[in-house]
Formats: C-alpha cells, sequence, structure tokens
C-alpha cells in the first residue's frame, strides 16, 4: 500500500512542479522575442519528425508543440511522460539561433531533470 501512496504523490507533485516551468520557458521565449503572434500553418505543424526539425525552429516548437501539449496533459490530468529529453536537440538547435540562449537551454535542462 506505502508504494501506491509513493507514486500517487508523486504524480500529484510532477504537474505541480512542470507547470511553473512551462511558464518560465515561455517568459524565457518572450524575453528573446522568440514568441510568435502568428501559428505556423498546419503543414509546418504536421511534421512527423522528432522536434518538426524539418519545419519548425526550436522555439517554434515549445511554443507550438511542446508547451500546449504539457499543459493539455496536466490540465486534463492525463499522464505525463515518463522521460522527456529535449536538452541534447537544444543543445544544437541553439547554436542557430541569433541570441543567449543559456537561460532557455537552462530552463530545458530542468525540465528534462523534473522528469528522471
Amino acid at each position: 500500500m506505502e508504494c501506491y501512496t509513493a507514486i500517487f504523490a508523486l504524480m500529484n507533485t510532477m504537474p505541480q512542479q512542470i507547470m511553473p516551468l512551462l511558464l518560465e520557458l515561455e517568459q524565457c521565449l518572450k524575453q528573446t522575442n522568440s514568441w510568435q503572434n502568428t501559428l505556423p500553418s498546419n503543414e509546418l505543424l504536421a511534421s512527423t519528425q522528432p522536434f518538426c526539425i524539418d519545419t519548425l525552429s526550436l522555439p517554434q516548437w515549445l511554443q507550438f508543440i511542446f508547451i500546449p501539449k504539457m499543459r493539455e496533459l496536466i490540465e486534463l490530468g492525463a499522464p505525463l511522460p515518463q522521460k522527456v529529453e529535449i536538452s541534447p536537440y537544444a543543445e544544437e538547435a541553439v547554436k542557430q539561433l541569433a541570441f543567449d540562449a543559456k537561460p532557455l537551454l537552462d530552463v530545458i535542462k530542468t525540465i528534462d531533470e523534473s522528469f528522471k
């Protein structure tokens, strides 16, 4: 019974840890002027590649795919992914960005670590 209680407690605290990180991620994107007011086309969003690497930039993927999906899961009380590993991709993708991405990478790493 204690095992189930521990798992249930972990499931309940995970969304409480992730939601503020999603807000921080959004703030980082806005502070670097990477937040967009226009939704990419359905064609661009429909990529089947990991991180929509062939159609979206890292900031676009975070804004239009990752953040909304994570918020949706949390709001619905649905199970969250057991593991998230965005950092390896993000570390490569930020090389193409024209701003200091360290704060963005720091938040992404914290999100990754929250799922370990």
